[in-house]
C-alpha cells in the first residue's frame, strides 16, 4: 500500500529553503578585477572560494550517485559552475548575517552537533562521516552555515510575516472545495522490513534484512519492542526498511480509502483500530511466489471521514494559516536574496575560464 496525497492540507505545508532554488536568479557578477590567484575561483566582496571547496562538494555528489554515469568535461563543467554558484550565493547570506551579528556560536554548533550525532553510538557516527568523506569540520562548518541561515532568515523574514484571521477567512471562502473530503482518509505510520538484499536500509542504524526468513525475525522483534512500550517513531527512524517514510518517524501522511483496499490484508487490519493503535505484523506476499516477501507493523495517527470541513475547524484554521505564511515566506526570501546579491560584489572567475575555453 501506497500512501496517497490528501485532498485536504491537514498536515502542515512546507516549503523548505533551498539555496539553489530560491536564489538561482540573484546572482549578478561585477567588479573588474584581474586573474584570479592560485586556486581561487571566485571572490564575494573580496572573500576567496577555493578550487577545492568546489571539488570537494563535487566528488561528494558522485559518490552519493554511483550508479550515474561518468560526465563528459562539459557536464563536469556545468556541475563545477552550478556548484560554485550556490557557494558564492551561501557566502553572500553569511557576510550579511556576520554583518547583524547572527553567525551561529559555537555552542549552538556543538548544540546541534549533539542532537545530530545522538541516535549513533560514537563508532557508528565516524563511520558515517568517513563513508560520506566528510570530516568533523566539515560538519561543524555546514551545521554553523545552516544555524546562521536560520537566524537570519528568522530575524528579517520570518519575524515580519503576519497573518490575520481576515486572511484565513478570505483564503476559506475562495477555496472551500478543497476542504470537502470526497471519500474516508487514514494518517497511518508504518515500520517495515524486507527481504530484498539490493535494497538500501534507509534508517539511521543502517539495519537491513537480506533474507524474507531475516525480514521476518526483525519485525518480530521490534513487534515485541513496540508491545513493551517503546516509541513507534524512534524505532521506525533506526530500523524501518522504508526509505520514503523511515526519516519521518514512519509517518505516511493521509492514505485514500480507495488506495487502502488495494491491500486487503493491511486495510482489514488498519479499520479496527483506533487512533494511537498498532496493527500485528501484515505480511506482503509476492503474487508469483506466494511468498512474503515483506512486512510491517502499521499505526493509526488519526482518521479523518469524507464530508465538507468549515472554517470554525481548528485543523482547518492551522493549514490555512501555514500555507499562507509559508508562501509569503517564499516570496520575500526570494525578494530578499535578490537584493543582497545586487549588493554583492561578486567576480567568478570560474565562469571566466569555461567561457574562454568553449566560446571559440
Amino acid at each position: 500500500m501506497r500512501p496517497q496525497e490528501a485532498s485536504l492540507p491537514m498536515s502542515k505545508t512546507v516549503i523548505r529553503f533551498t539555496t539553489t532554488v530560491v536564489l538561482s536568479s540573484a546572482l549578478i557578477a561585477t567588479g573588474c578585477r584581474k586573474g584570479p590567484q592560485d586556486g581561487v575561483v571566485a571572490t564575494v566582496n573580496g572573500h576567496a572560494i577555493q578550487r577545492t571547496e568546489v571539488d570537494k562538494i563535487y566528488t561528494a555528489q558522485l559518490a552519493n550517485n554511483p550508479q550515474q554515469q561518468t560526465p563528459s568535461p562539459d557536464q563536469a563543467d556545468s556541475l563545477r559552475l552550478n556548484l560554485l554558484h550556490n557557494l558564492i550565493l551561501e557566502e553572500i547570506v553569511e557576510q550579511r548575517a556576520a554583518k547583524v551579528n547572527l553567525t551561529a556560536t559555537d555552542a549552538e554548533v556543538d548544540a546541534k552537533l549533539a542532537e545530530m550525532k545522538a541516535p549513533f553510538t560514537e563508532e557508528q557516527f565516524q563511520q558515517r562521516l568517513k563513508e560520506s568523506e566528510h570530516t568533523l569540520d566539515d560538519v561543524k562548518h555546514d551545521l554553523r552555515r545552516s544555524l546562521t541561515m536560520d537566524k537570519l532568515l528568522n530575524m528579517e523574514i520570518n519575524s515580519k510575516i503576519t497573518v490575520t484571521d481576515s486572511d484565513v477567512t478570505n483564503y476559506f471562502n475562495a477555496h472551500k472545495s478543497e476542504f470537502n473530503l470526497l471519500e474516508n482518509q487514514y494518517h497511518l505510520a508504518q515500520i517495515q522490513t524486507t527481504g530484498f538484499p539490493a535494497q538500501q536500509a534507509g534508517n539511521l542504524q543502517g539495519s537491513k534484512a537480506s533474507t524474507p526468513e531475516e525480514a521476518q525475525q526483525k519485525i518480530k522483534t521490534l513487534k515485541n519492542r513496540l508491545d513493551a512500550g517503546e516509541d513507534f517513531g524512534a524505532i521506525a527512524m533506526n530500523f524501518s526498511e522504508n526509505q520514503e517514510s523511515a526519516p519521518n518517524q514512519g509517518d505516511m501522511g493521509f492514505v485514500l480509502e480507495s488506495a487502502m483496499k488495494r491491500d486487503p490484508a493491511a486495510y482489514t487490519a488498519i479499520v479496527k483500530l483506533k487512533p494511537g493503535e498498532i496493527t500485528d505484523i501484515v505480511p506482503s506476499v509476492d503474487p508469483l511466489s506466494h511468498k512474503a516477501v515483506a512486512f510491517t507493523v502499521y499505526k493509526l495517527i488519526s482518521r479523518e471521514p469524507a464530508g465538507q470541513r468549515e472554517i470554525n475547524d481548528p485543523r482547518v484554521q492551522q493549514a490555512i494559516r501555514q500555507q499562507l505564511r509559508d508562501g509569503r515566506s517564499q516570496l520575500l526570501k526570494s525578494a530578499f536574496f535578490e537584493m543582497l546579491a545586487d549588493q554583492a560584489k561578486v567576480q567568478n572567475f570560474y565562469a571566466e575560464q569555461v567561457f574562454k575555453n568553449n566560446a571559440k
